[in-house]
């Protein structure tokens, strides 16, 4: 049976950027599929891990001015632009969650509008929040913007986020990128993907037994 991997991701987030990228060839090796599942992380933050709003409240924190340069080193590693911190950052995330979420039942358009609007964002230096922004991705992707900002809008994205959001922490999330692996085994963050990696290639050979994040 091929494992499946779900991949929980804000494009907001610069780590999400690499892991969303770096994920492939992991993707590609182990024959997995991938399921991508956009959610909002700062309803994860508010509900689990405020703590993160505390460090950013800091920006001259030892840690964060770290953080900002292994971040820069991780991405010259896999090969991907990193301006960040932008000059919107933090960016509000919610509009281009929601476009993101109007497209989830279509996997290949979705991986299209997310590459291209973490590139706008992490590579560009560009607004995401700006809805000129968003229609402007998108329709350079061969989706229409004008049409999938007017689905962002609608009822049925706003519950999709909602729900993949709570979704997320009810089975334990508390950041951007989560992802569950079979289903059950849970990882966070582009450093934990040779772990992402380690348990497919043990669930393709039917194993399951060595003890991670409680499975």
């Amino acid at each position: 049976m091929t494992v499946t991997v779900e991949f929980f991701f804000d494009i907001s987030s610069p780590w999400t950027f690499l892991a969303f990228n770096n994920i492939q060839p992991i993707l590609a090796e182990t024959g997995a599929t991938v399921r991508w599942r956009p959610f909002l992380v700062g309803g994860v933050f508010n509900a689990v891990n405020p703590r993160v709003y505390e460090m950013r409240a800091d920006p001259e924190q030892k840690a964060m001015k770290r953080s900002f340069g292994w971040l820069k080193e991780w991405a010259r590693l896999a090969g991907q632009p990193m301006n960040f911190p932008s000059p919107h950052h933090p960016v509000k995330s919610v509009n281009a969650m929601r476009c993101a979420c109007a497209l989830e039942q279509d996997q290949p358009a979705l991986f299209r509008f997310a590459d291209a609007a973490f590139r706008a964002y992490f590579g560009e230096a560009r607004n995401i929040d700006d809805p000129a922004e968003l229609v402007a991705i998108a329709d350079g992707v061969g989706i229409s913007g004008a049409d999938l900002l007017r689905r962002a809008g609608e009822q049925p994205a706003k519950d999709a986020l909602r729900a993949n959001t709570d979704e997320a922490i009810a089975r334990g999330a508390f950041g951007s990128p989560t992802l569950f692996v079979g289903g059950d085994h849970m990882y966070f963050g582009n450093d934990q993907l040779p772990l992402v990696r380690q348990r497919i290639v043990l669930l393709n050979a039917g194993e399951s037994g060595i003890a991670a994040n409680g499975g």
